[in-house]
């Protein structure tokens, strides 16, 4: 294992959920609200590792990785679902007894976070506030590569166990802005699908796409009217999810704060760490 995935790694826990181990990792804070982070595929919660020791000195921290992903258990024949991830992601609060929270979704965090706040609408007991990365908020506006699409087709399963470093490089070169991923990090978030075999498990994950456009009006609509200051950090370049997708969010959340970082794709927080850790405090304090 990579010397910093270790680290990360050694810092984490486990817990079960429903018969399944999941790794998370939690810094709580003393007289400090926690912030849940919620990572995207077919990364990992180390995708955070960048930003926590920035956001630690000043909220307590809380992330894990979703079953079929990272750490986490990835049972080749389940049925994976948003809804039951967010059950997951609840879950996580309730061990670590976080009654309430804000949050930073990325990618398929981000549909997770839609569903939880289509749970709690507009009780600010439980969510204090949602900030979104470049994720699809609304099915219409996302733009999946041909490889997402070929592996939610019946040669998924194929595709997947052909799938390799290389293939992974090549994909997130598309989607990063102009910082690309070093070798160092292609090589972690590799060692991250490839743990637990979970190549088996990406076909099946990829039902979140057709679950997006399913409940639409469900997801989209908690986005619409929920009271919870809602804020986006925006990777501009990203094919998948980028400006085009921010100038929606903004016209549709008029009242939303939305910050485009112009030179970043598709993960802001691995490209440029800092101005995404520093636009988040200044998100969360100006509240």
């Amino acid at each position: 294992m990579h010397p910093l995935l270790e680290l990360w790694f050694s810092s984490g826990r486990f817990l079960d959920f429903h018969g399944h181990r999941i790794f998370y990792r939690y810094s709580p804070k003393r007289n400090a609200p926690t912030i849940l982070l919620l990572h995207g595929f077919p990364s990992a919660s180390w995708d955070f590792s960048y930003i926590w020791p920035k956001l630690k000195h000043h909220f307590g921290l809380l992330t894990f990785d979703f079953l079929g992903l990272g750490f986490s258990d990835k049972p080749a024949r389940h049925r994976y679902s948003v809804f039951e991830q967010a059950d997951l992601a609840e879950a996580v609060l309730s061990h670590c007894g976080v009654k309430k929270c804000h949050i930073l979704a990325h990618d398929y965090g981000v549909s997770v976070a839609q569903e939880l706040l289509a749970r709690h609408g507009h009780d600010r007991r439980k969510l204090l506030s949602v900030c979104f990365l470049n994720g699809g908020l609304y099915p219409e506006h996302h733009r999946p590569l041909w490889v997402q699409r070929l592996l939610l087709s019946p040669l998924g399963p194929v595709l997947a166990q052909l799938w390799n470093k290389n293939k992974l490089r090549q994909a997130f070169n598309r989607i990063f802005g102009q910082k690309k991923a070093s070798g160092e990090e292609i090589e972690i978030l590799w060692q991250l699908v490839e743990y637990n075999n979970g190549r088996r498990a990406i076909p099946k994950l990829m039902q979140y796409m057709p679950e997006r456009r399913k409940n639409r009006a469900r997801w989209v609509g908690a986005l619409e009217k929920t009271r919870v200051p809602l804020a986006m950090i925006n990777g501009a370049v990203d094919p998948i999810s980028g400006e085009h997708l921010a100038m929606a969010f903004a016209e549709q959340r008029k009242d939303a704060w939305v910050k485009i970082l112009p030179d970043c794709g598709h993960y802001p927080h691995l490209e440029a760490p800092q101005e995404v850790a520093k636009l988040y405090l200044r998100f969360l304090r100006g509240r």
